[in-house]
């Protein structure tokens, strides 16, 4: 006969860590979840659950969309998958963080999922006033810069078909004339080399991002910066832009030679 041995909740357990450990089967059980109903399953206040959320967040357990749902995270993914990733991430840091102490603000690796922008890594800038670590974040690809600065790398017609279906995490789809003024805007990301960002995303944010564009072939990768509004012109100006292109190239150089260059999620 078979052994069994019953495990029983460990007098001691730590109630934080225990719910943050049921947040994590909850998002592995679930395809998008929203915090209160995490609060509801937990059994305990929004206020908690977000805090317990933010946290699985910035450690890769959890990702967040533009509708303010969650869903696992790359750190919950099977290997070799979130091996890759990690290794990806590894091989940008120091690029960032070189752009980063240049340009003294915050700094992105960002990649498109469909038409979606997911921020893989974050640098902060060393500036009392700055963007937070937004790694985890989903942002619909068409607002964002770093987004922008990746779907400018497409021809018009695979935009139009990405932006103009309705995403699998639900955000909407653009209308006709929303796509044709993204394309119009994209022309200028294009000419100007990178995309920028004032308060489309979040009303006192401002970002600039440059694509990694491989040859001829649609980038899949993105470095963004990003400032508070009051900061716009400053990460706008030629040295700061400079610096943002400078940087995507060295680091494209290097995930080519070292293999660590994904592939694109989604058409």
């Amino acid at each position: 006969m078979q052994n069994i041995r019953i495990v029983k909740k460990p007098g001691y357990a730590v109630d934080a860590a225990d719910r943050a450990l049921q947040l994590i089967l909850l998002l592995q059980e679930t395809e998008w979840l929203r915090i209160g109903e995490a609060a509801k399953a937990l059994g305990v206040a929004p206020s908690t659950a977000h805090r317990l959320m933010s946290t699985l967040v910035y450690r890769g357990f959890a990702l967040q969309d533009d509708q303010h749902r969650y869903c696992a995270g790359p750190a919950l993914h099977p290997e070799p998958a979130a091996s890759a990733e990690r290794a990806l991430i590894a091989a940008a840091r120091p690029h960032l963080e070189e752009l980063a102490a240049a340009v003294q603000e915050t700094v992105n690796l960002v990649e498109r999922v469909g038409a979606t922008a997911r921020y893989l890594a974050t640098v902060e800038g060393p500036q009392l006033l700055r963007v937070g670590n937004r790694a985890g974040t989903i942002l619909p690809a068409h607002v964002s810069a770093a987004g922008k600065a990746i779907l400018s790398t497409l021809p018009d017609h695979m935009v139009s078909a990405v932006c103009s279906r309705q995403a699998p995490s639900g955000g909407s789809a653009l209308s006709a004339d929303a796509v044709m003024d993204l394309l119009a805007e994209l022309d200028e990301v294009r000419r100007l080399g990178f995309a920028v960002n004032l308060g489309r995303t979040e009303p006192d944010l401002a970002a600039v991002g440059a694509p990694l564009s491989p040859g001829n072939r649609p980038a899949v990768l993105a470095v963004s910066l990003s400032a508070p509004l009051s900061r716009a012109a400053q990460i706008q100006d030629p040295a700061s832009t400079a610096a943002l292109v400078s940087c995507c190239r060295s680091l494209l150089l290097d995930l080519q030679a070292q293999g660590h260059l994904p592939a694109g999620k989604g058409a």
